[in-house]
């Protein structure tokens, strides 16, 4: 068969699939499918760093279907931090819930630090890294 009548070819090299389009043969390539996932502040967080500063393991994982498979492990694991390390702090910090009903500003003020901390220790721990 001549070779201007296939439609489509396998590049022996790359094994990569092609068709032809026009004058032009094109890769049949495609994004597997991923899993739907909603994403809270630290997978977006985590997508944006990933897009911005990590291009290419940006597209390695989009490539390979596994971006949306890290994002959800980021995002769990940042939210299980997070709740541990303020766990921690508000023990260390001696904060007790009775305080919420005598010394309410110093109590929201107080827990407004230990989470802003806890955030700051999991962006640089798993966020933006």
């Amino acid at each position: 068969m001549n070779n201007e009548l296939r439609r489509t070819k396998i590049d022996e090299r790359t094994g990569i699939e092609y068709h032809l389009e026009g004058d032009y043969y094109l890769p049949n390539l495609s994004i597997p499918k991923q899993e739907k996932i909603t994403l809270n502040k630290y997978g977006r967080m985590r997508l944006n760093y990933l897009k911005e500063y990590k291009k290419a393991d940006y597209t390695t994982m989009l490539m390979n279907g596994t971006l949306n498979m890290h994002l959800k492990e980021i995002q769990e694991t940042a939210d299980n931090k997070v709740q541990q390390i303020i766990s921690e702090l508000k023990a260390k910090s001696n904060l007790t819930e009775d305080m919420k009903n005598t010394d309410v500003l110093c109590w929201v003020g107080t827990m407004n630090s230990i989470k802003a901390q806890a955030e700051e220790i999991v962006f640089s721990e798993l966020i933006y890294v």
